[in-house]
């Protein structure tokens, strides 16, 4: 049974989650606040985090970056907050998705579900190596899930390895931002393109010497992105 985190102060909001959770057979832990949240994760193993990110102690951003400082698991952003700037810098902060409120518990359980999907089928972080794809400094691991920089493993998260992943497998191919979000969040890609963007930034800044002039991961403006075909 897979275990999840929710991290909400709204009684109502917790008792209908957990209700819609647990019928979908997962184990739901609650916590009310920053400073629970955290405790609970220092203690505890958990397989996906649902945040809130106001909270009576502070923001959801806090817990978010100590999770994301110590494992891929997905994270999942709860929020009143429809700014596109809160949107982003849930993102940025190392988010997989987000979901607005008012929302439906049926369709966030399916969020669930997917996130929980996507990072069961790249086998979390310690899956094995295999076959590879060599692109200059880059070396993807195609078994394994894992991309290398310089010979040094990138950590991503399972979003951004699904990213990767459709990437990486078609050098030089230019994806519209639509289609990547159709691949990867498995879901029509309606105004999808910041959503991408974000992801798209956040690999830069692991993987580019200078991530402001990207040598590998490129925009192609009007169209989309491409990972470019590098030579060793």
């Amino acid at each position: 049974m897979k275990k999840i985190l929710l991290v909400e102060d709204n009684e109502t909001i917790i008792l209908g989650l957990k209700y819609t959770l647990e019928q979908e057979r997962f184990e739901v832990d609650i916590a009310k606040n920053v400073v629970s949240a955290k405790a609970k994760i220092n203690k505890e193993e958990y397989n996906l985090f649902l945040l809130d990110i106001s909270l009576p102690d502070g923001e959801g951003y806090e817990i978010c970056k100590q999770i994301k400082q110590n494992e891929n698991n997905p994270v999942i952003f709860l929020t009143a907050k429809d700014e596109e700037k809160d949107i982003v810098q849930g993102l940025d902060m190392g988010a997989d998705d987000y979901v607005a409120k008012p929302y439906n518990p049926a369709e966030l359980a399916a969020r669930v579900k997917s996130q929980l999907r996507r990072y069961t089928c790249l086998g979390g972080i310690d899956a094995s190596l295999a076959d590879r794809i060599m692109n200059g400094r880059l070396e993807y691991h195609i078994d394994g899930h894992v991309l290398y920089a310089d010979g040094v493993p990138v950590r991503l998260t399972a979003t951004e390895t699904k990213i990767i992943d459709l990437l990486m497998n078609n050098l030089g191919r230019i994806f519209p931002a639509e289609e990547i979000y159709e691949r990867v969040w498995e879901e029509p890609g309606f105004a999808s393109e910041n959503t991408v963007m974000v992801h798209i930034r956040r690999i830069r800044e692991k993987i580019e010497l200078n991530p402001k002039e990207p040598e590998y991961l490129k925009v192609v403006w009007g169209i989309g992105y491409k990972m470019e075909k590098m030579e060793r």
